[in-house]
């Protein structure tokens, strides 16, 4: 599928001159890759906001650090 958009001039000519000769598709499909990427991975954060009971004591609130570190220290795949 196919998709014409329009752009300044300015961005072109930005565009070109990082994409390099004959790579502005490539580089813009990129770019509205990572974009939707963003898109989803933000819309994932929007919907899981509060999803964890504030009311009840989670093992990380009084220090995440140390939560995270012996929690990895647990982990049996742990190499180091």
């Amino acid at each position: 599928m196919r998709m014409h958009i329009e752009l300044d001039d300015d961005v072109v000519r930005e565009v070109d001159r990082l994409a390099g000769p004959r790579e502005r598709s490539a580089f813009v499909r990129r770019a509205v890759v990572q974009a939707l990427d963003d898109a989803r991975r933000a819309e994932a954060l929007r919907q899981s906001a509060g999803s964890l009971d504030q009311a009840v004591a989670h093992a990380w609130d009084d220090d995440a650090a140390a939560w995270v570190r012996q929690t990895r220290r647990a982990d049996e795949r742990r190499t180091g």
